[in-house]
């Protein structure tokens, strides 16, 4: 079966706390860290700068994961990270590589 990308989107004051999670769970997997903005977000959630601007700084996460293993991670995540506005979504990759 083919690896998933697993997205993850979460606020900038967990992002070291999920960092060193998929450090210690996801062993030797790919994955990427990038400054992003986030739309569409409860208003309520939203600071007064950010309520303004109509977008809140987030940080995105990406990682290659077997399905089996992206169920594992999401179980942990629902765990540790209840609360904290973290969100997620996945795809089927259809290529995945490196050039050498």
């Amino acid at each position: 079966m083919a690896k998933l990308c697993l997205t993850l989107l979460c606020p900038p004051s967990v992002e070291e706390a999920l960092i060193d999670l998929l450090l210690a769970q996801a062993g030797d997997e790919t994955f990427v860290t990038s400054a992003a903005f986030s739309h569409g977000l409860a208003h309520a959630r939203l600071a007064p700068s950010e309520q303004v601007l109509g977008r809140s700084a987030s940080v995105a996460i990406q990682i290659l994961v077997e399905p089996a293993a992206a169920d594992a991670l999401l179980m942990q995540l629902r765990t540790r990270f209840k609360g904290t506005g973290l969100r997620y979504w996945a795809h089927a990759l259809a290529l995945e590589g490196e050039i050498e």
